[in-house]
Formats: structure tokens, sequence, C-alpha cells
């Protein structure tokens, strides 16, 4: 038995199945964790994964490039995920089209509001150029955050951290902040996490509802959209 265990971490870790079997496996236990918890928001599954993976990582000695070289079909597949957030939205159209006054400006507040907090945050931190660059897209999904980053002159990799934290705090704390608020509405709170917490704040809001899910996905589309066109300008 341990003969045959060997000969598979053998295999794994000399090819890009490593990074893939890694983090299906991790995210596998944290969503197992989740489940056992009944869905406490702090329990969160992608913060259970990206420890389990960086602590093994670090153990075993295996480069991050080489783990990347398997999680990168895992990667692949989050623009299709996000094109695909767009089919249970359809089926809710007809809410968009009673809503969609508030709904706009709801979109158009929280995106505003997520580019004035970061300014209000790096000139409190007092930190340099690059990395206030590097945090203005930490609202917004992490392909398009990396994007906007290099080219507005920031630092990619340390935007896509940021969003991966943005998102993990956001679909941690959006339950308790929503109940404080005495926010009932699943369009409402759907709508809020997309905004301020992208895909992992989505992830979370279809876990609570579909509805939740649907226009947690619009907001995450739009907010996206808007900070591709219009933090450039804001940025330079």
């Amino acid at each position: 038995m341990n003969s045959s265990l060997s000969e598979l971490w053998v295999y794994l870790a000399a090819t890009p199945l490593l990074g893939l079997t890694a983090t299906l496996l991790a995210y596998q236990i944290g969503l197992m964790a989740a489940t056992k918890s009944g869905g406490h928001p702090l329990v969160n599954p992608v913060l259970i994964a990206v420890v389990l993976i960086a602590t093994g990582l670090v153990l075993s000695n295996v480069p991050y490039s080489h783990y990347f070289a398997g999680a990168q079909f895992v990667h692949f597949l989050l623009g299709t995920a996000t094109v695909a957030l767009a089919v249970p939205f359809y089926d809710r159209m007809s809410q968009l089209k009673r809503y969609w006054k508030p709904l706009a400006s709801g979109l158009v507040a929280g995106a505003v509001a997520s580019t004035l907090c970061t300014l209000g945050l790096v000139w409190l931190l007092n930190v340099d150029q690059s990395m206030r660059l590097s945090l203005l897209p930490k609202s917004v999904t992490a392909p398009i955050a990396m994007g906007i980053s290099e080219s507005i002159g920031g630092i990619p990799t340390l935007s896509a951290v940021f969003c991966i934290l943005t998102g993990i705090i956001g679909a941690a704390s959006g339950r308790i902040i929503f109940d404080a608020m005495g926010i009932r509405s699943m369009m409402v709170r759907g709508l809020a996490l997309g905004t301020a917490a992208h895909g992992i704040g989505t992830a979370r809001a279809y876990y609570v509802s579909a509805e939740a899910g649907a226009f947690a996905g619009l907001a995450l589309a739009i907010h996206g959209l808007l900070a591709a066109f219009l933090l450039p300008l804001w940025g330079g």
C-alpha cells in the first residue's frame, strides 16, 4: 500500500497533474469543511484551499511555477465559468426589467465606493505608486484586475493577491453585515456580494441562493466592465 502511494506521488510530482490534483483535492476538502459547518461564512472553501496548497508547496519545496503548470487548466476555465453566469441570470430577466434603475444605481455606487475606499486606504497607509495602482482593481474579478493592473503600471501578481483577499473577506463577512443592516432581499445581497467580492463572493451567493447568485454574477460582470474602461483613466 505504501509502495503504491509512493509511486503515485513520484508520478504526480513529475507531471503537471500535481498542480491540478492538488487544487481539486484542496478545494474538495474546503467544500467538505464548509458543508460540515452548515455553510458558515467563515469556513470558506477558497480560503481553506489556498492555505492547504500554500502549506503543501512550502513543506514539499515545490516551486510555484511547477504547481501552476497543472493548475493553469483550472485557471483557463475561469473565463468559461464567468460567461456561464449569464445563464441563470437570463431566467430572471423580468426582475431586471422591473428593477433596472435601482440595480444600475447600486452597481455604479458600489464601483465608485470601492475605488474611493481603496484611494483612502492607500492615502492612509502612504504606499508607493506601484502599490497604489496594484490595489485599485482589488474588487474586480482577478483576470480583469490583472489586465487593468498591467495597463496602468501596477503589479498584476500583487493585484491578484489583493483580489483573492478581498473576495475571501467579502464572502466571509457578507452575511454578518447584511444581517446587522437588516437586508433580507436575496437580490440585494447578491448584487452587493458580486460588486464588492467578485468571483468568490458570487460563489458564496450561489451557495446561499440561486437568486442571489444570479444577481451577483450580473454585478461581477458589469463591475468588471466599468473598471476595465474607467480605472485605466483614473489610475493613469
